[in-house]
């Protein structure tokens, strides 16, 4: 089975539940990991801003990585491309690498933190 083909399985039921674009978007994020740390890219508050046209089917994305220097921050935007295309009414995908601001712990969520032992 494909990656891709197992993100799809990951968050069909996640995405099922979800009645509006934005919704599903956010199942497909909570799909892709951080390779570094076992957290999910949006409750580890990698995602910056989520822009979404939904009669176009367009999804723009601003998100960060936990370190400029991190060794997947060149294929890592494909990956999450990759996630929100398979979304139900997404046709178009931009992913935006951006390093400002610096991403710290206080963007991670409640859950997140639960996770990992912080709270």
């Amino acid at each position: 089975m494909s990656e891709f083909e197992w993100l799809k399985r990951a968050h069909a039921y996640d995405e099922a539940d979800a009645e509006d674009l934005e919704g599903r978007v956010i199942a497909a994020l909570r799909t892709v990991y951080d390779p570094e740390i076992p957290v999910n890219i949006y409750d580890l508050g990698l995602v910056y801003a989520l822009d979404l046209d939904e009669d176009a089917g367009r999804v723009d994305l601003r998100m960060t990585l936990t370190a400029p220097g991190c060794p997947v921050a060149q294929t890592f935007p494909g990956t999450v491309e990759e996630a929100v295309r398979s979304v139900r009414g997404v046709d178009d995908v931009h992913v935006e690498l951006v390093w400002e601001p610096p991403w710290s712990r206080d963007r991670m969520s409640d859950a997140a933190r639960l996770q990992l032992g912080m709270l």
